[in-house]
């Protein structure tokens, strides 16, 4: 998600006056009045230019009433939270590293490394970077994101890398940043106001040995152990369990894939294909005896995209007691590709398939305001090609979406404000929200895994 870094910014109490006073010489209906809940509300307030801009833009998509927008805030900052497919906040690149490392000649692999660890744990160690990833998170309002932590592939050494990184940000912001490893340790930090991490990998590991299905299986408990909580079956291409959404033969699933996911079941992992291909996403749910999920997809009924899932699928993954996330990529959503287009798609899932298996799962990340220069200030390096798991058909990504920045990750309480804009009741706000997932979640945890209040607990 991309944003002009140059828009200027300005106090929240100036932002809602300008508002309410252009609105109003334009015959238009205020976004909303400057009351004093609104202007010091913390999940508005912001003096970083990328976080205002997006807020604008979202308030603009949505022009609430006052009455909406208090509600919505309200709400949300009740809610358990819950991105099912996200990112935490990323750091700017140290350019002067970066370049360096160029200047060394470094790999393709070893700059990949480098720039991943960097805006993943820079935070660690960089306070204004850390002040950024604190107050996004504030404005998120977001108890929880099912972090993506592996990177696509089934190579385990590559998928440990990510898992590592994220392991240790939360190792060192502890106070601000909780790893969870049980739905209870996500209740537990909405309840205490904090912010947690549950993992999940882009892949299932596999060693390639091939000496039985049982050996080649074994990554996964051993994952499990590492606190990696849910895998995608397939990324974009065809693997050894099945064929990926952008595979134009759309294979379904493979006999290996079947007993991956039935070892998932039984170690405790949840099914993900939300990048699988259609026929792999219909026999992964027909074969899963556990609730499974597509955690950041579209509706194909509304757009027609290779990363959304056809009503039929949808039902199959839904009649495991599982559900679907609604993604925030403007391509994937067609239509206005903006919040507007995010909300037609909740509305359309819930309407076929029932409130209870729906979700969000954003796969966008808050990106510094810094990043930007940061970038620039790196040498340019040759085109390079493109790596087999990202296979994309072309017009699949990209494209002109004038109000994408209203679905920057901080404007999640304006999703809150947009689902009460559409009569939805708090009830069913809380389970899009959260509460859903965590139903998934409790139906995969593993009941002798202790809790982290449990671990801490001065009798233990």
């Amino acid at each position: 998600m991309t944003t002009d870094l140059r828009t200027p910014s300005c106090s929240r109490r100036n932002f809602l006056s300008l508002a309410v006073a252009s609105a109003t010489l334009a015959g238009a209906r205020p976004l909303f009045a400057a009351t004093e809940s609104t202007d010091r509300d913390p999940l508005l307030m912001s003096q970083n230019r990328v976080i205002s801009h997006a807020r604008e833009i979202g308030l603009e998509v949505l022009q609430p009433t006052p009455a909406e927008l208090a509600a919505g805030l309200s709400l949300h900052r009740q809610s358990l939270v819950f991105d099912i497919y996200g990112f935490a906040p990323r750091a700017a690149l140290d350019a002067p590293r970066v370049t360096a490392a160029i200047e060394a000649g470094a790999s393709d692999v070893e700059l990949q490394d480098l720039e991943e660890d960097l805006g993943m744990t820079q935070a660690t160690v960089e306070p204004a970077e850390r002040e950024e990833f604190d107050e996004a998170m504030r404005c998120g309002g977001v108890t929880a994101i099912f972090q993506n932590a592996g990177e696509e592939g089934q190579d385990p050494l590559r998928l440990m890398k990510r898992l590592a990184r994220f392991t240790y940000l939360t190792d060192r912001l502890r106070g601000l940043l909780m790893r969870a490893t049980v739905p209870a340790d996500i209740e537990a930090a909405h309840q205490a106001g904090k912010h947690c991490l549950y993992l999940t990998g882009n892949g299932v590991p596999l060693p390639a040995t091939w000496i039985n299905v049982e050996e080649e299986l074994g990554y996964i408990r051993l994952f499990y152990q590492l606190g990696i909580r849910m895998m995608h079956v397939t990324y974009n291409r065809r693997n050894l369990l099945g064929d990926g959404c952008a595979e134009t033969a759309n294979g379904g699933l493979s006999d290996l894939g079947r007993a991956a996911i039935a070892e998932m079941n039984r170690v405790g992992v949840i099914v993900d294909v939300a990048h699988s291909g259609r026929q792999t996403s219909l026999e992964a749910a027909q074969t899963s005896q556990k609730p499974m999920v597509a955690s950041h997809t579209v509706c194909a009924g509304l757009r027609d995209h290779i990363r959304a899932k056809p009503d039929n699928v949808v039902r199959a993954i839904c009649d495991t007691g599982g559900l679907i996330g609604i993604c925030w990529i403007p391509n994937f959503l067609g239509g206005s590709g903006d919040l507007s287009a995010l909300l037609d798609h909740i509305d359309y899932a819930v309407k076929r398939f029932g409130v209870d298996h729906v979700a969000i799962g954003t796969d966008v990340a808050h990106t510094s305001q810094h990043a930007a220069a940061a970038r620039q200030a790196i040498p340019k390096r040759p085109r390079r090609r493109r790596r087999y798991e990202a296979l994309w058909p072309d017009g699949a990504l990209g494209g002109h979406w004038p109000r994408a920045a209203s679905l920057a990750w901080t404007n999640w309480p304006l999703v809150t404000v947009g689902l009460v804009q559409r009569g939805y009741s708090e009830d069913d706000i809380r389970k899009i929200l959260g509460q859903n997932m965590l139903r998934v979640c409790r139906a995969q945890a593993n009941a002798e895994l202790p809790t982290v209040a449990e671990l801490t607990s001065p009798s233990r």
